[in-house]
């Protein structure tokens, strides 16, 4: 069984999607479409744009969906039988099985990444990636850390992001290396995804979801919070909503779609780093990737 998968936040770089623009008349089209609904042109940010243009949420975010959805829509091949994206590549995954038109999913994907800037700017905050450290470790760590800080992204065994406030990251780090932690590195983002210093963006994102069309999809998004087949509109709302504060379970995510039959794995979009984890979650799968 084939599975799609798209990339988030990180795997952008400049000239992003320019190939498709200039060689896909179908591509060209969805493209200008993105710089009408954004408002302004995204493309030459994404074609031309400096690492540090990238760089900035309210365009980084967009430039990686809409990359991700275009590569995908344009492809030959067949449908997928399931579907899943890491943080924001989750909103491509539900414009390529039906559930949000690409127009919907932009302007949603918009709106989260102007709520999640703001509340990055409302509090210190980070992220660090720590590695090897089994899952439980880091969970527990966590737990007995003081201040705000949890596990944001389970990426693959042994590798994992934890986010929360500045000095509670800082402070978790140095317990993860007296825990056996090979590194605790903090990471250059902007502030705390995935964590419960993202409340605030969570109820705008929340309210715009609230106002938008989901539609019954044509195959399942394993969705990050809960790392399970879901195919009800509804409940892929809720959880689109609670990935913003709650963790990216995608070493489990990709090991529950396995066990479902997955055999086959195609990142569409930016970067390999999804081809990177899937390999090390399972080495027996076919990873490849369309760019």
């Amino acid at each position: 069984m084939k599975a799609y998968i798209f990339p988030g936040q990180g795997s952008q770089f400049s000239g992003m999607g320019k190939e498709l623009y200039d060689t896909n008349e179908k591509a060209k089209q969805l493209f200008e479409t993105a710089n009408e609904v954004l408002g302004f042109r995204i493309t030459d940010v994404m074609f031309n744009g400096t690492d540090e243009e990238l760089r900035q949420t309210n365009v980084t975010q967009p430039a990686v969906f809409i990359h991700s959805v275009v590569a995908a829509m344009c492809h030959d091949g067949n449908a997928p039988d399931m579907v899943a994206g890491h943080s924001l590549g989750e909103f491509s995954a539900l414009v390529v099985n039906g559930t949000l038109s690409f127009e919907d999913a932009l302007s949603l994907v918009a709106v989260r990444a102007g709520a999640m800037q703001k509340a990055c700017e409302a509090e210190p905050s980070t992220m660090a990636a720590v590695l090897g450290l089994e899952d439980q470790v880091v969970e527990d760590v966590c737990a007995k850390t003081e201040g705000v800080v949890v596990p944001a992204n389970f990426n693959c065994p042994g590798q994992l992001v934890i986010s929360g406030a500045t000095e509670a990251v800082k402070a978790a780090c140095e317990n993860m290396t007296e825990a056996g932690a090979r590194r605790a590195i903090l990471l250059p983002v902007g502030g705390a995804f995935h964590s419960p210093l993202m409340a605030s963006a969570r109820e705008e994102l929340a309210e715009k979801i609230a106002a938008t069309t989901f539609n019954t999809p044509t195959c399942p998004v394993y969705q990050n919070v809960v790392a399970a087949a879901v195919s009800n509109p509804e409940e892929i709302k809720e959880n689109l909503i609670a990935q913003l504060t709650g963790a990216v379970r995608w070493t489990q995510s990709v090991q529950a779609m396995i066990a479902d039959g997955a055999d086959s794995f195609t990142e569409f979009g930016p970067g390999k780093v999804l081809q990177g984890l899937v390999r090390k979650i399972d080495r027996n799968v076919n990873v490849d990737g369309i760019q």
